[in-house]
Order: C-alpha cells, then sequence, then structure tokens
C-alpha cells in the first residue's frame, strides 16, 4: 500500500487516533507517534530558528544550539503554568569563558535583547571556565539547567534575586543554598580588565554591579533562567519538543503554527 498524506492542523493534538479525509480513524500505532514526535521536533524548530533570526541573536554570539534548548525549555515551563506572562528568558552560557559576555536577557514578547553581560560562576566550577557543577551544599559550583525566578530581596549583596531550581539532581537544591542572582563588583567589565577573569561566586549567577538592579527587575517575577554547561549527561524532562510546541500554542505569542503535513 502507498503512503497517504495526513494534513495536521495546530494546535497538535495528540489522541488515540487520527482522521482520515474520507472520515475513517486509524490507530495511532508506533509509526505515527514517531511521525508526530518528529513533526512536534521540526515545528519547534521553525518556531526557534524564527524567532533566532528576527531577533538578530547570532551578532550577539548566542548559539542557536543553546538559545534552542533555552527556547523549548521555556515553552515547556510555561505549559505546566510556571511562568508569567512577560515573556521573559534568561540564557546563561557556561561553555564560554567569563571574559566573555555570556549572559543575554530576551523580551520574546517583544523580540528584544534586553541585556548582554557578564556573569560570574561559582569558584570551585574553574577558574576562567566553568567546568564542574554541583547541587550539593556547601560545594560553591554553580548549578545548570532551568529555574524559574521569584522575588526580590535585599541582603549582604543589596538588592537580590530568588532563584528556584527545576531540575531534579541538577540544581533543585538553589533555594537551600542560598543560590541567588546579584550584582558583584568582582563580575564588572572593569575587574575582568584588570584580572583576565571575572573574580568567582559561591555558586550564584553574580552579574556586575551597576547593571544588576535593572537585570533584576526584568527578570523577577515568575521568569525562566536557562544556564548551560555543555555537559552530554545533563538531562531535563523540560527538552522535550511535544511540550513545548504545546506551551507555545498556550502562550500569547502573536503568530500561529502553520499548518503542516506528514507521512504515514
Amino acid at each position: 500500500m502507498g503512503k497517504r498524506l495526513l494534513p495536521l492542523f495546530a494546535p497538535l493534538i495528540l489522541s488515540p487516533s487520527i482522521s482520515m479525509a474520507a472520515g475513517k480513524y486509524v490507530s495511532v500505532d508506533k509509526k505515527v507517534k514517531a511521525n508526530v514526535t518528529a513533526l512536534s521536533v521540526m515545528r519547534f524548530e521553525q518556531v526557534s530558528f524564527d524567532l533566532y533570526t528576527q531577533m538578530n541573536l547570532s551578532a550577539t554570539d548566542l548559539s542557536y544550539d543553546v538559545f534552542n534548548n533555552a527556547l523549548m525549555g521555556y515553552y515547556g515551563m510555561y505549559n505546566e503554568g510556571r511562568l508569567s506572562d512577560k515573556g521573559i528568558l534568561t540564557v546563561v552560557d557556561f561553555t564560554k569563558p567569563s571574559n566573555e559576555k555570556r549572559l543575554w536577557v530576551l523580551d520574546l514578547n517583544n523580540r528584544e535583547v534586553l541585556y548582554n553581560t557578564y556573569v560570574a560562576h561559582g569558584r570551585n566550577s574553574g577558574e576562567v571556565t566553568a567546568q564542574t557543577f554541583s547541587n550539593e551544599h556547601k560545594s560553591f559550583m554553580s548549578s545548570v539547567g532551568f529555574y524559574v525566578t521569584d522575588d526580590i530581596y535585599h541582603g549582604k549583596h543589596g538588592k537580590s534575586l530568588r532563584l528556584d531550581g527545576l531540575d531534579e539532581g541538577y540544581n533543585t537544591n538553589a533555594r537551600d543554598r542560598a543560590v541567588v542572582m546579584h550584582g558583584a563588583e568582582y563580575a564588572t567589565e572593569d575587574f575582568m580588565n584588570k584580572y583576565g577573569r571575572l573574580g568567582r561566586s559561591l555558586g550564584c549567577p553574580a552579574v556586575p554591579l551597576g547593571e544588576h538592579e535593572s537585570i533584576i527587575d526584568a527578570v523577577t517575577g515568575k521568569t525562566a533562567l536557562y544556564i548551560h554547561s555543555g555537559d552530554e549527561q545533563y538531562t531535563s524532562h523540560y527538552l522535550d519538543n511535544a511540550n513545548a510546541v504545546a506551551g507555545y500554542m498556550a502562550s500569547t505569542q502573536p503568530t500561529p503554527l502553520p499548518p503542516a503535513e506528514f507521512s504515514i
């Protein structure tokens, strides 16, 4: 029997059966499920690449692969109701050395890069580049993965932002470890120019003193933070294309997904 082309329109719905043009139904077997999964990947990558291009993120040296992971997690978190409608996604790429701008605050609703600046890593994660990570207390290492931002408080570093880690085994001790976003003199360009690298924190993503208050104001209140490490062993249930597509369709994004086709 030859292949049939089956139209699938947004939003993507996974059900026990799929409607045929003649009004009949076929069961969702493994082959169809595989095709639906492949379609989710293709459709999400279209959304991701379009945003990456529209926001000109290549000009800021943000890797597409890192952005794609971050965006996938963002929409997965949104789909679970963890995020507000602010549309803010913060990305940290710890594969880059600390003397490069490796933090991006992105306004997805307005397709804008709000900040692209320096960020420090934990003192025991490495010197110039973060290479080792931990979720353990008193490790003084950075923790990777997806976070949701919480409220602002004023502590020993002044204005600071509480973070809740969502990836079990990778960052879920962040709140108990007091891993927060705060400003630090050792995270400034002046410090970097003097020493060739940023100073290091006790595990917090510390941002430049002088910029920290406006950055914290922008990202507070249930927005997404993704800290990328390049660790091939890292896993997260937020790195799921189908979940991301569902989150995208539920979001306030103005551009709907186009119709798509696949073969069975």
